[in-house]
């Protein structure tokens, strides 16, 4: 184990104390509900603000949810973990005042690459998003 790469109870507690301050969640009043090793649940709630011009959300908003539980998970595996791809379907519409939550798990983490899966889901359990990403080590 490289000096970088600390281990996955190390990683969890840094991780959780980081996300207590982290300004693009608090700016987009995301939470994190869940973290184990490979594994991450974020959730925010849906604003007015968050509506395109076609009247739905817009989907960056979508997948930046899905991106931090992305981040959270496979930090939580190395860190630091930076991402070099994310792909992303857009399932259904999410409405305002939706609740989504992001569920991310790490299916392949190696050491030079980490690929995980990613699904959105509002509170009822409607798919909103399903989403894969492969982050790298940070050099």
């Amino acid at each position: 184990m490289s000096a970088k790469e600390g281990s996955a109870p190390d990683n969890l507690a840094e991780l959780k104390t980081r996300a207590e301050g982290e300004p693009i969640a608090s700016f987009l009043n995301m939470r994190l509900l869940e973290l184990s090793p490979g594994y991450a649940r974020v959730a925010m709630k849906l604003r007015p603000e968050y509506i395109n011009f076609n009247g739905m959300t817009f989907g960056g908003i979508v997948m930046a949810v899905a991106d931090e539980a992305f981040a959270y998970a496979s930090n939580s595996v190395i860190t630091p973990n930076v991402a070099s791809q994310f792909n992303i379907h857009f399932i259904a519409s999410a409405a305002v005042d939706d609740e989504l939550t992001a569920e991310c798990k790490v299916v392949k983490s190696g050491r030079r690459v980490c690929i995980s899966e990613m699904t959105v889901t509002n509170q009822e359990g409607k798919l909103i998003a399903r989403a894969t990403g492969t982050t790298i080590p940070k050099v």
